[in-house]
């Protein structure tokens, strides 16, 4: 199966988060809350931007947490995006160990999304760096690494997604319908839109999405792979905010 992105003329990682600062900020670990979540020195958590590591009682949840655990006492440097600290007050950041005189070393989001310990969830502004992050992931999942090898986390397809709702899920599947409404639009994976999974789309999140060279129309009848909270509304439904939510499959 092949993947294509949904720019038509792919642009490096920074360039998709116009807003994503330039320099990077040092910070030092006093130890891993959980698989994306690390206490800083001076007292503030960092919450690592655009992926989603398991937690609490969830499987592998411990495992995703000891892979933070050596960062404990170890000097970081942090690249925000256009908005610094995420709605519980925590930095919102990309996130790399820091290497001899200053240099970038391992990158923490590259090490949990490659061992299958995270997956990719970003928002519309977290979205610098998500195309790499997206292959990463795509590599771990072939491999069955990590989280991949756990039937809780797998690829849903639209009849697949009733025990998932109030929660993050990945869901592939074939459009049947572009539905362009009141200035928005909806991608339905059913017959009856009331009741089968779609894709919703704001007015704004449309203008993304022919921004990164994709007319919403041409994915009626394609093959797509899309990511974000499922909730229910007139069926199962997962909001589309930024275009790299959803993978044009091949």
């Amino acid at each position: 199966m092949t993947v294509l992105a949904l720019a038509v003329n792919p642009v490096p990682a920074a360039a998709a988060d116009p807003a994503a600062t330039e320099s990077a900020t040092p910070a030092v670990v006093a130890a891993a809350v959980d698989g994306d979540t690390l206490q800083l020195a001076d007292g503030r958590l960092l919450r690592l931007a655009a992926i989603l590591a398991p937690k609490g009682a969830e499987p592998l949840a411990d495992a995703a947490r000891a892979a933070l655990a050596d960062t404990a006492g170890r000097p970081l440097l942090l690249e925000f995006g256009p908005r610094r600290l995420d709605r519980h007050g925590r930095l919102l950041a990309q996130a790399w160990l820091a290497a001899a005189g200053g240099a970038k070393g391992p990158w923490l989001q590259e090490l949990l999304v490659a061992r299958g310990l995270a997956r990719v969830a970003s928002t519309d502004d977290t979205r610098a760096r998500v195309p790499e992050l997206l292959r990463l992931e795509a590599a771990a999942r072939a491999e069955q690494r990590g989280l991949w090898a756990d039937p809780v986390y797998r690829v849903r397809t639209p009849d697949d997604v009733g025990d998932g709702l109030n929660s993050f899920q990945i869901v592939e599947g074939r459009v049947l319908t572009a539905a362009a409404v009141s200035g928005g639009g909806y991608l339905n994976f059913g017959a009856d839109y009331k009741t089968d999974f779609t894709l919703s789309f704001s007015r704004e999140s449309l203008r993304r999405l022919k921004e990164s060279g994709v007319d919403f129309k041409s994915l009626q009848g394609v093959r797509v792979r899309a990511r974000g909270w499922l909730r229910s509304f007139n069926g199962p439904l997962i909001e589309i905010t930024h275009p790299e939510q959803i993978e044009v499959l091949q």
